[in-house]
């Protein structure tokens, strides 16, 4: 019983010995950074940077972990509630949520430099600002654009919007009548995803959907500005014939081809596709990045940003921190701006002359940089739930013609409310 005992003791010893390895004992602090980079250029640029840091710093050294998007709210869960959690987390805004109200991340607020903390715009730390607390740092952001034959669009006559002067809604539509024709199309929605592209292009209708009383509960009223943005795609698609249907369940990659070859003049995607673009087009086919349409609220459109976050768990958060304001250097976030052909969140960053330039339609984006806003749905408790049973097969039928406005609207508060409040009580 006794050489028992000293044996489970011994264990225990070595087990202790074993976490508090690391500054007690003289060596450095390590910490784990996921990273869900997946783009080459920006893949490069992330690990360049950690080398970077753990050259000059070795004392805290970084293990790059390489993560990925697929299914990364269910792997972030799994890895938290098993204690396995990276220390800094990258992930994006509207995912953070369920963690933050959880438990599961730091808050950053009183761990934030000055510098960090002042050079992102106060709207765009609303996008990872839970309750009182603040659980990430937004530093990537990708406004929504249309990408244009420019070719198509020169031999239809059609006005060429600005962000100074971008179509309305109304001539949106018209304008992609016109561009239309025998087999071809003036628009293509790619909507496998079509809860985010909706909510967030309607902020520049007045939508929101999301409304919170005074006791601070949400609930989901569909108002005539939530449905200027729906009742725009549907109709094209319906009543038009300006838009295929066939793309309804299609990724953005996927209406590339059919852009390239004539079928599409026009494509809604995000800032990024610019880089597959530029790599897949074919000699002779010339493109522009324009303004998505604005609405009463002008070019407001909802984001939701990439984030760094801090694991609850971790025991080094200071340093984590330290790690995220270098990572987010105004330099660094051009660096990583531009590996993932997307804005920068931070003001000096976007001063960046390499961000203001012609080629590749980023001056245009850049200049959308302003109307950014965080999406709808970034402080909803349920929203992952709500927007996979609820909101995503409500909108698809919707546009597929399978159901009313009106059942649209009915679906999406009814449904939604009863959703929301499992995760209210």
């Amino acid at each position: 019983m006794r050489t028992r005992i000293t044996l489970a003791l011994a264990a225990l010893l070595l087990l202790l010995a074993g976490c508090s390895a690391g500054p007690a004992d003289g060596g450095p602090v390590t910490l784990r950074f996921q990273s869900l980079a997946w783009q080459p250029e920006s893949v490069a640029v992330t690990r360049h940077l950690v080398e970077e840091w753990n050259a000059t710093h070795p004392d805290v050294k970084v293990e790059y972990v390489q993560g990925s998007w697929d299914g990364v709210h269910d792997q972030l869960l799994t890895s938290f509630e098993g204690g396995e959690a990276p220390d800094v987390i990258h992930d994006a805004s509207d995912d953070l949520a369920d963690f933050a109200y959880g438990g599961y991340l730091a808050d950053l607020t009183g761990l934030l430099p000055a510098r960090l903390a002042s050079d992102i715009p106060r709207d765009t730390w609303r996008s990872a600002t839970f309750g009182r607390g603040v659980y990430g740092v937004p530093f990537l952001q990708e406004p929504r654009v249309l990408i244009a034959d420019a070719d198509r669009l020169r031999a239809a006559e059609v006005r060429i919007p600005t962000p100074e002067d971008p179509w309305s809604w109304p001539e949106f539509r018209q304008v992609a009548k016109k561009l239309g024709g025998p087999g071809r199309y003036g628009v293509a929605w790619p909507l496998r995803e079509p809860v985010s592209a909706t909510l967030n292009l309607s902020l520049s209708a007045g939508g929101r959907l999301f409304h919170r009383g005074a006791d601070g509960k949400i609930t989901v009223r569909f108002e005539a500005g939530d449905a200027v943005v729906a009742r725009t795609v549907h109709d094209q698609i319906a009543v038009d014939r300006s838009a295929p249907a066939s793309t309804l369940g299609s990724g953005g990659s996927d209406t590339l081809p059919g852009l390239f070859g004539g079928r599409y003049a026009l494509v809604p995607l995000g800032f990024s596709y610019r880089q597959q673009i530029v790599r897949q087009a074919p000699e002779g086919f010339h493109w522009q990045v324009l303004p998505a349409p604005a609405g009463a609220d002008g070019l407001t459109q909802g984001v939701s940003p990439q984030t760094l976050s801090v694991a609850a768990d971790c025991p080094h958060k200071k340093e984590a921190v330290a790690f995220i304001d270098f990572l987010l250097r105004p330099a660094n976030m051009v660096r990583l701006a531009l590996g993932d052909w997307m804005l920068p969140t931070g003001t000096r960053a976007l001063k960046d002359p390499a961000l203001h330039t012609a080629e590749h339609g980023w001056a245009t984006g850049t200049a959308l940089a302003a109307h950014l806003r965080p999406a709808p749905a970034q402080s909803v408790r349920g929203y992952p739930e709500w927007k996979d049973k609820v909101a995503t097969p409500a909108y698809q039928e919707y546009y597929s013609g399978a159901i009313t406005l009106a059942e649209l609207r009915h679906r999406l508060e009814r449904d939604g409310n009863l959703v929301l409040a499992r995760y209210q009580r």
